[in-house]
């Protein structure tokens, strides 16, 4: 798994203008615990986020994520990268 030192403050990230990088490092946050707890299902929301944004790596860190979590937990991390996709436009 990529790492990223740099902590990222998702609240920060609503709007269509969220990067895919920035997107890519709140997943990275999420599942590394860096300036935050470790929360596999955010992680796997905010990589989804960033694959859908043309991501390459947090497309396979998704896949990482997905392997990781149960298939509710899956849903659950679809459903809030949904609903953020709804605020964020």
């Amino acid at each position: 798994m990529a790492y990223s030192d740099t902590p990222v403050e998702p609240a920060n990230l609503l709007g269509a203008h969220s990067l895919p990088d920035d997107l890519y490092r709140a997943g990275l946050a999420y599942a590394t615990g860096t300036g935050t707890e470790i929360n596999l299902v955010e992680a796997h929301k905010w990589f989804n986020l960033a694959a859908v944004r043309g991501h390459e790596d947090a497309r396979a860190q998704r896949q990482e994520m997905a392997e990781m979590l149960t298939s509710a937990e899956v849903k659950l991390a679809l459903q809030s990268a949904r609903d953020w996709m709804k605020l964020a436009n």
